[in-house]
C-alpha cells in the first residue's frame, strides 16, 4: 500500500484563505478611510508633530535677541534685551542741542555696552532771547552738580553742541563760558551725528539689516553701516517750515537721499529724535525700553508746526524704503554715541 505525504487541498489553501478573510476588512476600512478624508488628516499631524517650524535663520544669528514684532491694536511690541555693562564707569554729556540744553548719565563698560543712569531734558531760554551770559553759566553749574551728585566725575563730564544748535547764533555765548570754565567744547557735524547716533541707538545684531534715523528739529541724520564703516546723509529737520521749506520739496529731498539706503538694509529702522519721541509717546505702555511707531498716516498733529513736518519726513522714509517697522529707542542719541566713540 502507498502511503500519500502530500497535503491535501486543502490543506494547502486554509492558511490563504484565512489570510484573505482577514484582510478583506482590512482593505474596506482603509478605502473607507481614503474617502473620508481621514488619512490625509493623520498625515498632516504627523508631519505637524514631526517636523517643528524652523527658526529663522536671522534670529539664530543674533545671540540674545528676540526679534518677533507683534501687533496688538495699536501697539507693536519689539523684543529686544541689549548686554548689560559689567564693571562699568559712570560718564556723563550735555547736548546743547537747537531746542535746549539736555543731559544724559550712562554707565558703560569697556565694550562699550551701556545703560542709562538718567536723562534730563531742559529748556534753554536763550533762544528766546531771555538768558544773559550770568544764566548761561548758572545753567551749565547747575546740569555739571546735578552729574556730581550722581557721581559722574568732573574728567567724565563732556559738552558737546550739535549740528543744528550751531546754526543758532545765540549757542556762541554758550560755549564762550564752557571754555571760561576750563571745560572742552565739541561741535559736531551733521554727519558725525548720523554715525554717533547709529553707534548708541543701532545693535550689533542688527547691523546686516537696519538703518537708523534721526530727526532733529535742524536736520535729519539717516546712517546705516557699509563694508568700510558707516554712511551719514543729512536732509532738512522737523523746523524746516521756519524756512520757508516746502512739504513736498522736502519730502522729495528726504525721499531720495532714503533711496540710497541698500535694499537688505531697510528691514528695521531705529529712530530717534524729538518728533519719534512724540509719536512713541502715544502708544508706549509702561517703561518698554523700545516702542514699534503705527504707520505715519495714523498719527494726527493738530496744531503742531514740528510734529506736522516730522510726519511728512517720516512718510517720506517709509515710500523711499517701504520698511514697516519704525523703532524708537527711549534711552539712546547721538550724544550718548559721542561718549561711547571716546
Amino acid at each position: 500500500m502507498t502511503t500519500n505525504n502530500q497535503p491535501s487541498t486543502w490543506s494547502r489553501l486554509r492558511w490563504p484563505i484565512k489570510a484573505l478573510i482577514i484582510a478583506l476588512p482590512l482593505v474596506a476600512l482603509l478605502w473607507i478611510a481614503q474617502k473620508s478624508g481621514w488619512i490625509d488628516k493623520l498625515n498632516e499631524q504627523t508631519s505637524t508633530a514631526s517636523s517643528p517650524s524652523l527658526p529663522n535663520a536671522d534670529n539664530d544669528q543674533k545671540k540674545g535677541q528676540t526679534t518677533e514684532t507683534t501687533t496688538s491694536g495699536e501697539h507693536r511690541s519689539f523684543n529686544f534685551s541689549p548686554v548689560a555693562p559689567v564693571n562699568g564707569t559712570l560718564k556723563g554729556v550735555v547736548e546743547v542741542g537747537a531746542s535746549g540744553f539736555n543731559s544724559f548719565v550712562i554707565n558703560v563698560d569697556k565694550d562699550k555696552n551701556w545703560e542709562i543712569k538718567s536723562k534730563d531734558f531742559g529748556q534753554s531760554f536763550v533762544y528766546e532771547g531771555l538768558a544773559s551770559t550770568e544764566d548761561i553759566r548758572l545753567g551749565l553749574k547747575k546740569y555739571i552738580a546735578a552729574m556730581a551728585e550722581k557721581g559722574v566725575k568732573s574728567n567724565n563730564i563732556h559738552f558737546i553742541i550739535s549740528s543744528g544748535a550751531q546754526k543758532e547764533p545765540k549757542t556762541g555765548p554758550i560755549a564762550d563760558e564752557l571754555k571760561k570754565m576750563g571745560y572742552v567744547v565739541n561741535l559736531v557735524t551733521a554727519e558725525q551725528e548720523g554715525k554717533l547716533a547709529l553707534k548708541s541707538v543701532l545693535p550689533k545684531a542688527y547691523y546686516d539689516n537696519a538703518f537708523v534715523v534721526d530727526i532733529g528739529s535742524g536736520n535729519t541724520k539717516i546712517s546705516y553701516p557699509n563694508a568700510s564703516g558707516l554712511t551719514s546723509l543729512e536732509a532738512p529737520g522737523a523746523k524746516y517750515y521756519e524756512k520757508d521749506m516746502t512739504d513736498a520739496a522736502v519730502f522729495q529731498e528726504v525721499k531720495t537721499k532714503a533711496q540710497s539706503i541698500p535694499a537688505a538694509k531697510r528691514k528695521v529702522c531705529f529712530i530717534i529724535g524729538g518728533v519719534p519721541y512724540e509719536l512713541a509717546k502715544k502708544t508706549r505702555q509702561g517703561e518698554e525700553r523700545y516702542t514699534v511707531l503705527n504707520a505715519p498716516d495714523t498719527y494726527k498733529a493738530g496744531d503742531s508746526k514740528k510734529v506736522s513736518s516730522g510726519l511728512n519726513i517720516y512718510k517720506a522714509l517709509v515710500d523711499a524704503t517701504g520698511c514697516d517697522t519704525f523703532v524708537f529707542d527711549w534711552d539712546a542719541n547721538f550724544s550718548i554715541g559721542f561718549i561711547l566713540s571716546l
